[in-house]
């Protein structure tokens, strides 16, 4: 069983900026750009909520910091370092991949580790683990989801629905590996979030399906939102798997782990999204409109249909 001091030791390899210390203080010390409005999320990841028992430990730890790095784009910020929680259990291997993992992702974002805690879970419990990312932006440039105004158009970035398609497949459906892969190993996206940030009013990422996410935004903002559920972007692959009727797409528009960027911006600033994302190497699509009012309108090639029960992913629920 590993012990926290050996677990710690193994940490250590990864925190190698100076501000963490050698993870041998109690705290990070870092010089702070002068002129930056700092940016701080934290996510937590419970095993049989958020991932499954058989998912490969490496996979998780990239999960674990991709999801909080998600958070950072949906503000355009840039990240400086993560500080990890981690509950031990009851395998050693699955705590050396995960830290392997966890390290293969740092370099990845290129961000670096600067310490956190470790704590030992009770035998059969869960696993239980968390991330804290910090970032940092230029002054009022952070999009806020309640700034969303009425005649802004709704976007959104990549495909939705590839994460639901994949958890079923993680949960032993035959499928494609390449949505296997998109709910085991997301991608945050940073290089597009900093680029739209100053141009737009809201945005958030899609973290528990773009249909309730859509809603938050509404919501926050005091605004009624309209989307067309034809235009909700399906990858090649899940339309290959699911379909592209009207109920895959309500199963996409409904599904969680995309982390795709959701933002409004006006009309007029159309030519310039598309241009940034073209920059960013990743499409963005148009899937409706911020209007007065309040509450959410959903259409499928003209027709009105009634909202789903279920908007998205809620959090009493588990995978």
């Amino acid at each position: 069983m590993t012990s926290e001091l050996s677990l710690i030791e193994s940490l250590r390899a990864l925190a190698t900026h100076d501000g963490a210390r050698g993870l041998a203080d109690d705290a990070a010390v870092l010089p702070f750009p002068i002129g930056r409005d700092l940016v701080l999320t934290k996510d937590m990841m419970i095993e049989g909520v958020h991932f499954l028992p058989q998912d490969p430990p490496g996979d998780v730890a990239w999960k674990l910091l991709a999801v909080n790095l998600s958070d950072l784009a949906a503000k355009g910020a840039t990240p400086f370092g993560v500080l990890t929680g981690y509950a031990l259990a009851d395998s050693d291997e699955w705590d050396r991949e995960f830290v392997a993992g966890l390290g293969r992702a740092l370099e990845h974002f290129g961000v670096p580790l600067l310490g956190g805690d470790t704590v030992r879970m009770p035998d059969c419990a869960p696993r239980a683990l968390s991330l804290t990312a910090l970032g940092h932006v230029p002054p009022g440039q952070a999009p806020d989801r309640r700034a969303a105004k009425a005649g802004d158009l709704l976007w959104v970035s990549g495909t939705i629905g590839d994460a639901g398609a994949g958890l079923k497949i993680a949960q032993g459906d035959d499928g494609p590996r390449a949505l296997l892969k998109r709910f085991r190993l997301p991608i945050p996206r940073l290089r597009l979030g900093k680029l739209l940030a100053p141009h737009v009013h809201a945005m958030m990422d899609v973290s528990d399906g773009l249909l309730i996410d859509a809603e938050r935004i509404a919501t926050a903002s005091n605004m009624a939102l309209s989307i067309r559920l034809e235009a909700v972007p399906i990858s090649l692959p899940l339309h290959e798997w699911a379909g592209d009727d009207r109920e895959a797409r309500l199963a996409a528009a409904t599904a969680g782990d995309d982390y795709e960027l959701l933002f409004t911006a006006p009309p007029s600033r159309t030519i310039l999204l598309n241009e940034l994302a073209e920059a960013a190497r990743i499409g963005i699509t148009c899937v409706g409109e911020v209007q007065e009012g309040l509450g959410m309108k959903l259409t499928h090639n003209g027709e009105n249909l009634p909202l789903p029960d279920r908007l998205g992913y809620l959090h009493h629920t588990r995978l």
